[in-house]
């Protein structure tokens, strides 16, 4: 694995049935995902949403302005992990994060602004499973990890 940045985490939230996403200063994640998020243990390919802030920028310069969570995410950095394949690696303190997909463009942003689904296409996010248990916190370091071309999958 090459390090490619580093950054750290700004925010974290976590999805409830029935409840907008609400805003953690901690998150405990297991082989299954966020440990209490409504969609713990559904899909492991789709268990954690990284965004970057830049997510928002990028809509702000566009005059749709929204707060931190409404794309989705469950950890928002400063750093931009979306040109990350599945195999690369996110580092958050203690825990290794493995890239599985990039996340596909929901109609629910077109609630935000009709504009943004269009807009956020390669921007919204990325999904990542985590690799071993543990707990995240906001300002924790993040570092990423690019997988070597002659690597094999683990």
């Amino acid at each position: 694995m090459q390090l490619l940045n580093t950054g750290k985490v700004l925010e974290l939230f976590i999805a409830l049935k029935g409840a907008p996403k609400q805003s953690r200063n901690t998150i405990t994640v297991d082989s299954d995902g966020i440990v209490g998020d409504k969609f713990h243990a559904k899909d492991i390919n789709r268990a954690i949403l990284l965004t970057s802030k830049e997510s928002y920028l990028l809509a702000e310069k566009n005059n749709i302005v929204f707060e931190f969570g409404l794309l989705g995410e469950n950890i928002l950095l400063d750093i931009n992990p979306y040109g990350l394949l599945p195999g690369d690696r996110v580092e958050i303190g203690d825990l290794m994060l493995e890239i599985t997909q990039n996340c596909t463009i929901c109609n629910s942003l077109s609630k935000i602004d009709k504009t943004l689904p269009k807009l956020l296409q390669c921007d919204r996010g990325i999904f990542a499973k985590a690799l071993s248990n543990g707990m995240i916190k906001k300002d924790d370091k993040v570092k990423i990890y690019k997988r070597n071309n002659n690597e094999k999958d683990i």
